[in-house]
């Protein structure tokens, strides 16, 4: 309970920022959370799923939602997820794509090459 008007006056505006600030954050968390489920899953709108996380998180730092250093140490979490499933998924194509190809290619030299 607060002891001076100023006070009183204080909790009714945190009162009001927070009604103002509850949706920002939820649409925020629940975009994060989509994303990181559709990179978990290996999900092919991953990217998709990214951006649109990466967008919510910024305006919510626009805003004054979440501190924008938070905004980005999230944002790069999420880019870091999404690259490695990317560098994943290229890396077992590319193995798929190349094991026909290593076995028709000639045994490598034995020895260094001489330089001159």
């Amino acid at each position: 309970m607060p002891n001076t008007k100023s006070a009183a006056k204080a909790m009714r505006r945190a009162e009001r920022r927070r009604a103002i600030n509850k949706p920002i954050r939820t649409r925020t968390r629940t975009a994060v959370k989509e994303a990181r489920l559709a990179i978990e899953t290996g999900n092919a709108n991953a990217q998709e799923a990214v951006l649109k996380a990466v967008s919510a998180l910024d305006r919510a730092a626009f805003k004054g939602v979440i501190h924008k250093n938070a905004a980005a140490r999230r944002k790069s979490r999420l880019m870091r997820r999404l690259h490695q499933l990317q560098r994943a998924a290229a890396a077992s194509s590319a193995s798929a794509a190349a094991a026909p190809a290593a076995e028709a290619a000639p045994p490598p030299q034995k020895g260094k090459a001489k330089k001159r």
